[in-house]
């Protein structure tokens, strides 16, 4: 068995390993197709299949990501109540299906499916890791859902100030969920299950979120610190 180790050209998908793959040619079969061994096949950025094609020179996706620059996903949510409840978590009164999406979940086209299926039923849902974020108050009516930056050039201060944040959301699920407190609760949702912390007044009106977690270049305002969405009052 014959190995090599050729250079990949994704024509913009984002697929494991990047840079270079090993194909393997059985000299027993020599009229047998190279095989390509330890890649994925999904596209983090579009969640198609890549379709790869074998030369002398090079592997080749032939097939263009449509969604190579990355995706900015904006929704909006109605808050009437002038509160919002904010959690790790809003299941099951908020729930989408995830074989209802048309791409791979964890691709970045299927996690802006899925925040647009949360958002059309009510709920700005968003993913963040295991970063431990909340949501802080930036000025006016505008807030950020964030990761604050704990640097030793700061003496071990966060990035952004202990009076600014509106609620903690814990990491236990690594995404976070917001609705309308009276929507909330006609759905259902169990006080019970809240810490009082997770039940925050804001001017009711109509707020968009724009999520950046799916663009290529991470938003932030300081290094260290991550963005993961901006909330704006627009009406």
């Amino acid at each position: 068995m014959a190995t090599k180790i050729l250079p990949l050209k994704p024509n913009g998908h984002d697929i494991y390993p990047s840079g270079y793959v090993r194909v393997e040619q059985f000299d027993s079969e020599p009229s047998q197709l190279p095989v390509l061994v330890s890649h994925m096949d999904e596209c983090d950025w579009c969640g198609e299949r890549v379709v790869l094609r074998i030369a002398d020179d090079a592997v080749y996706a032939d097939e263009p990501c449509p969604h190579s620059d990355g995706i900015t996903t904006v929704i909006t949510l109605n808050v009437p109540s002038g509160k919002i409840v904010v959690s790790d978590s809003l299941h099951p009164a908020y729930s989408v299906e995830r074989d209802s999406l048309a791409s791979f979940f964890e691709s970045a086209l299927g996690q802006a499916e899925f925040i647009e299926a949360m958002a059309a039923i009510g709920c700005a849902y968003g993913p963040v890791g295991n970063f431990g974020p909340g949501i802080y108050r930036t000025g006016g009516d505008s807030y950020i859902i964030a990761s604050p930056e704990y640097g030793y050039g700061n003496n071990g201060k966060p990035s952004l100030p202990e009076s600014d944040r509106l609620a903690r959301i814990s990491r236990q699920k690594s995404t976070y969920s917001i609705a309308d407190y009276e929507d909330w609760q006609a759905r259902c949702g169990n006080q019970d299950d809240l810490a009082s912390s997770d039940i925050v007044e804001i001017p009711a009106g109509t707020y968009q979120f724009t999520h950046y977690l799916g663009e290529c270049v991470a938003e932030g305002g300081t290094p260290g610190m991550i963005v993961f969405a901006q909330i704006a009052k627009i009406a």
